[in-house]
């Protein structure tokens, strides 16, 4: 496999597994095994551990003592707790913003809104967003804050958005009061509209996961008792 300049060989390996679990072809209790993914990328098995060990951290993988590496539960209810804590996280974020104003992120997250609301490109649209929330971010937030927001903020890929229908016309709106909440100094409602968007974020990938059918094979399994994991 060429190699891949500009990219960790560790997120390439995150990004394979997260991509098994968003089409079905990975599920819930399925063994992972570190040297055939390592062998299917053409990387060593150092940075496909490193991925299983990031993934241990954020909740999507077991590693039982001695036993391997196991995916763990995967449903509607993990992916609204994910986007509950994302929520929260980022809340804190655009809180402070707005209390604080400064006026250096005011200008950029306008501008950010302009080239959101032009974009007739769904993967510029989303990585106008990701530069929005990014701006935030750096601006108020401290490292603590930022690494624990980048730990949810990277699970969903941007290729799972861009084949969400309608998703610009859904969102640009609650952008647009976020921004309008931090210009007007109102921190609680700042905070407001950011859990309130990523509730519809949850809602989305539930329903686009139930529209592929992964999550009806996970839930049937789950009935059937058919999960190979380890007995947590």
């Amino acid at each position: 496999m060429p190699k891949r300049y500009g990219v960790k060989d560790k997120d390439v390996a995150v990004a394979h597994i997260v991509s098994g679990l968003l089409d079905g072809s990975l599920r819930p209790g399925d063994r992972i095994d570190r040297t055939e993914i390592a062998g299917k990328l053409g990387m060593s098995r150092v940075p496909v551990q490193e991925a299983v060990n990031q993934l241990e951290r954020d909740g999507i993988v077991a590693i039982p003592y001695h036993r391997g590496v196991f995916l763990e539960r995967f449903d509607a209810d993990v992916v609204e707790e994910h986007y509950e804590i994302y929520g929260m996280l980022s809340s804190i974020a655009s809180g402070r913003a707005a209390a604080c104003r400064p006026p250096e992120l005011l200008i950029r997250l306008r501008q950010l809104i302009i080239e959101m609301s032009e974009a007739d490109d769904p993967e510029v649209f989303e990585n106008t967003v990701w530069e929005f929330r990014r701006a935030i971010n750096q601006a108020v937030a401290g490292p603590r804050l930022r690494a624990a927001i980048g730990t949810f903020q990277g699970f969903m890929p941007t290729a799972f958005w861009l084949a969400c229908a309608d998703r610009r016309e859904h969102m640009l709106p609650l952008y647009v009061e976020e921004l309008d909440a931090i210009e007007r100094g109102d921190s609680e409602r700042a905070s407001a509209v950011v859990t309130r968007r990523t509730a519809r974020m949850a809602e989305t990938v539930i329903e686009e996961l139930r529209r592929r059918g992964v999550f009806d094979r996970n839930e049937a399994r789950a009935t059937n008792g058919q999960s190979r994991g380890p007995a947590r």
